[in-house]
């Protein structure tokens, strides 16, 4: 997989913003580089409403060409057919994603050397990193990992694809990029901005 997939990695849910497809579209608009449907916590959709909304994130990134990644729910991405899966830790084996779709995208969250070696052993296609700073958008998150993990798992793996997540915004990209990161992955700086464009803008170049 190309690494600039992973430059501006948007993450959302309908729970974290208030017109999530106007803001979804306007991230498109900006230049996101891929964007992970994630509806999870309180508030979020389920049954109809859930596939639906999914389908309508789906449609829109297809427009503007940018993979289309569901978290952790195999079935759904199966379903839609999307363009890839992350898990977690604790959510289902990639093993058994790969098995149903060998060619599709293949993300993982890790935190430490172990985590790291079995996710890219099992067929991972990129990882997720962090949480490097303290983040408000997981109320499960781990404590955060800084940036020490990120610049060795970049020296042991010098050319698997990267990406930073937990806590980022416009004023720390860079750092998290100069510690090994092909990109950074978001939520909450893009949702909340009141320029998305200008907010990507910065979270692509750093400041």
């Amino acid at each position: 997989m190309n690494r600039n997939m992973l430059n501006v990695y948007f993450i959302m849910g309908s729970q974290n913003s208030e017109k999530p497809l106007e803001t979804l579209e306007k991230a498109l608009q900006a230049g996101i580089s891929c964007f992970q449907f994630r509806e999870k916590g309180d508030g979020c959709l389920t049954g109809a409403a859930y596939e639906a909304f999914a389908l309508a994130c789906q449609k829109l990134c297809k427009a503007y060409n940018v993979p289309f990644i569901v978290n952790d729910d195999i079935e759904l991405a199966m379903k839609i057919g999307a363009d890839g899966i992350h898990v977690g830790q604790d959510d289902v084996a990639i093993t058994e994603f790969r098995t149903l779709a060998i060619d599709k995208i293949a993300g993982v969250s890790v935190h430490n050397e172990q985590e790291l070696d079995q996710a890219i052993r099992s067929g991972a296609n990129y990882v997720g990193i962090g949480p490097i700073y303290p983040t408000k958008s997981k109320h499960d998150a781990k404590p955060p990992a800084g940036h020490e993990f990120l610049r060795v798992a970049r020296t042991k793996y010098p050319d698997f694809p990267i990406v930073g997540i937990g806590g980022i915004n416009e004023e720390n990209a860079l750092d998290v990029r100069l510690s090994g990161a092909d990109g950074v992955a978001v939520i909450s700086v893009i949702c909340e901005s009141s320029n998305i464009q200008t907010t990507i803008q910065k979270l692509s170049k750093g400041k």
